[in-house]
């Protein structure tokens, strides 16, 4: 089942050979299910409900995965405002077509009052390759992209963890499709409530803005969210809201959704990832690692 998945995303994108020069292959794959998920239950992860946000907005449900290792202070500054409830509410202010979707305005529509302290710029980690590993794109000691659970990480080589001063290395999440990240004014050090989501690519802010999360459901409907005029995507009139904001965490214990994650340590995703590093392909443009939720 994951072989047939994996593939099904490579054929004719220069990873495998097409079957023909003259053919070219039609055959719908089928979503991965619960049942692949119980038929190798070691080739799947479970999302830590700590870390799952799930968002109703006027446009659907978007589920989300924060990685507290990336952005410790930025995503426990988030996971405070969804539980305060200041997230209700607020409006996709400004959006721009193929770029992003920002909301999380929490002052303008509950006021100053309520707002945390602005944090300090995560834009980059330190990492201890033996403590926080990657699925590499590439030969393990010197690749500088690859996987953490499914999550797109960028990264000074392994190898220079041996001549570091801290045995780690400068670490980043980019900010591929679907990723969410931390809005700021041009103070690095002036983040609070607002995000953004990554509706296409969002490379050029890269170490410069701070990545907490990625979308693991609801990509449809975070394309969807109206767009504001260009250039700048903002103002919008009727804008869509985010509904309700909550942490899976804090739902009752029988309406928590249950979400897998496909593992890509195995043979199949190792190959994958070879051939993405002979191919030079860019780390936000590895096939979609499947998401099955329960």
């Amino acid at each position: 089942m994951m072989l047939r998945t994996l593939l099904s995303g490579l054929i004719c994108l220069g990873y495998v050979a097409c079957a023909g020069a003259e053919t070219e292959s039609t055959e719908a794959v089928a979503a991965l299910t619960i049942a692949d998920v119980q038929a190798a239950p070691d080739a799947w992860r479970t999302v830590d409900p700590e870390n799952m946000v799930i968002m109703d907005t006027s446009r659907g449900k978007i589920i989300i995965e924060l990685l507290p290792e990336v952005a410790p202070a930025h995503a426990d500054q988030f996971r405070a405002y969804v539980r305060a409830g200041l997230y209700n509410g607020t409006a996709f202010h400004r959006v721009i077509k193929g770029f992003m979707a920002q909301g999380g305005d929490v002052e303008a529509t509950h006021g100053a009052d309520v707002m945390m302290e602005q944090m300090d710029g995560e834009f980059t980690f330190r990492r201890d390759p033996k403590v926080f590993a990657i699925d590499p794109v590439g030969p393990a000691d010197s690749a500088t992209r690859g996987l953490h659970n499914g999550f797109p990480i960028e990264t000074v080589a392994q190898f220079m963890s041996e001549m570091s001063f801290d045995g780690q290395v400068e670490t980043w999440m980019p900010h591929c499709k679907g990723v969410l990240s931390t809005a700021r004014t041009t103070d690095p050090n002036s983040a609070n409530a607002q995000f953004f989501l990554i509706t296409d690519k969002g490379r050029h802010l890269d170490k410069e803005y701070t990545a907490k999360g990625r979308i693991l459901s609801g990509m449809d409907a975070a394309t969807k969210i109206k767009l504001g005029p260009s250039p700048d995507g903002a103002p919008i009139f009727n804008p869509d809201i985010l509904r309700t904001v909550v942490m899976a965490a804090d739902m009752p214990a029988a309406e928590q959704p249950k979400v897998y994650v496909q593992r890509t340590n195995s043979p199949e995703w190792t190959a994958v990832l070879i051939a993405a590093d002979k191919s030079k392909t860019d780390v936000c443009d590895l096939p979609e690692i499947p998401v099955v939720i329960e």
